[in-house]
């Protein structure tokens, strides 16, 4: 029975290898990669540069604050002029070196400096150091040359929630090197981050800022056209499919990273299909299929308590209920807060939980009048039943609660 589905296996795999491919180049499509042109960022682009070019004379250049929603190109932007400014240092025979680090990934203080001293050959362990230890290992391997070093911190502001003394000690570090200089690029999509920073941090990390607006529709469709030519064979995108992806993004305040995304998903379901083209349905589910994962990423981040609250909505619909009311899941969020030992709130912080749910596009609680009884809220789902409860299941506090079945009071009625 086992080789028998080994064989079925291979032979699947044998035809999705001998199956024509409607790309030329995938990886053109997805966020990590860094295009040789970058349409309608030129402004940014030379702001940046005229910041940097202090590094190619042996100056340190300014530390810099990288400002923009999702998807509108500081990434794509800090990454191109990074590479451009190693090659063209590299022929003026003048030493820099530009560093990339995700803080998404890379989220704690003595993360990054071990990080940072591993670039420059130091062995540091990945815990158990003091960081005062780690931060002298990185400070003592980059003056060991002499050197222009541009460190891009992308999405800075996870890396602050942790604290901002790595920050205080990188923006000061000059003051203590002999050799090397040391600068800055902090990229947010949160505005406000810096109002949690330190005063000294925060002036001395934003000495320049560079604001990237949100792409419109047509700009959407520029990128689009460049990338799909490198990305797909000639002919496989039926007319509408760019202008569809370019209409969805715009609608998510210009993110060019969600219409890549839609343009690459489109590519693939149709591919699965046996398609010789991408049409505009494929989109359509593409974009279906994006949104669920979006959402199935923000349950799996939801708090604890928000969990059990949005999994007393699904106990409920279970059960049949197709609207369900605030009282009704208050009563079966009690049953499950008793069950996990997990603090029981009230229920006017269960029905703000429900609020937070509805603003994220996870349920949707609509006010309706009871007459004399008062109003209260009808909740209904908006995330598919059996992928979220697998999700919400996946955390360890709510893992035992898989088989649980809430007793209906008489009250809660269908």
């Amino acid at each position: 029975m086992a080789n028998e589905s080994l064989e079925s296996l291979d032979g699947l795999f044998q035809e999705l290898l001998e199956s024509e491919s409607l790309f030329k180049n995938k990886e053109v499509l997805r966020p990590s990669y860094t295009p040789d042109t970058l349409p309608h960022r030129s402004d940014q682009i030379n702001s940046l540069a005229m910041i940097l070019v202090s590094a190619l004379k042996g100056d340190t250049p300014s530390n810099i604050l990288i400002y923009g929603k999702t998807g509108t190109g500081k990434t794509a932007v800090a990454r191109y002029v990074g590479i451009e400014l190693e090659k063209k240092s590299e022929t003026l025979h003048v030493p820099c070196v530009v560093l990339y680090i995700n803080c998404e990934v890379i989220d704690t203080q003595y993360r990054l400096l071990a990080n940072l001293a591993k670039q420059f050959g130091e062995d540091v362990p990945m815990t158990g150091w003091p960081t005062d230890q780690v931060f002298f290992k990185f400070k003592e391997a980059v003056d060991a040359n002499k050197q222009v070093v541009i460190i891009i911190l992308d999405e800075i502001d996870k890396l602050i929630k942790k604290g901002d003394d790595v920050l205080y000690n990188l923006s000061r570090i000059n003051t203590e090197l002999q050799n090397a200089k040391v600068s800055m690029i902090g990229i947010s999509n949160d505005l406000k981050f810096t109002e949690f920073l330190d005063p000294r941090v925060k002036s001395s990390l934003g000495e320049e800022e560079i604001i990237f607006p949100p792409y419109d529709a047509e700009q959407i469709s520029d990128i689009l056209r460049h990338r799909a030519g490198i990305a797909y064979k000639e002919g496989s995108l039926s007319e509408m499919v760019i202008p569809l992806c370019a209409a969805f993004a715009a609608q998510e305040h210009g993110d060019a990273r969600r219409a890549l995304d839609l343009l690459r998903v489109a590519g693939e379901i149709a591919e699965r299909e046996k398609k010789n083209q991408v049409e505009e349905r494929h989109v359509r589910q593409a974009q279906e299929k994006i949104e669920t994962d979006r959402i199935i990423e923000v349950v799996r981040t939801l708090p604890t308590q928000s969990k059990l609250s949005l999994y007393s909505v699904m106990l409920l619909r279970n059960h049949g209920y197709r609207n369900v009311t605030t009282g009704e899941v208050y009563n079966v969020y009690r049953q499950l807060c008793r069950n996990v030992d997990m603090d029981v709130l009230t229920q006017r912080r269960v029905t703000d939980l429900i609020s937070e749910l509805d603003m994220l596009g996870i349920l949707n609680a609509i006010v309706v009048s009871k007459g004399r009884y008062g109003r209260t809220k009808e909740i209904v789902l908006s995330v598919p039943l059996e992928s979220t409860k697998k999700v919400l299941l996946e955390d360890y506090r709510l893992n035992m609660l898989a088989d649980f079945k809430p007793v209906i009071t008489a009250q809660m009625h269908l």
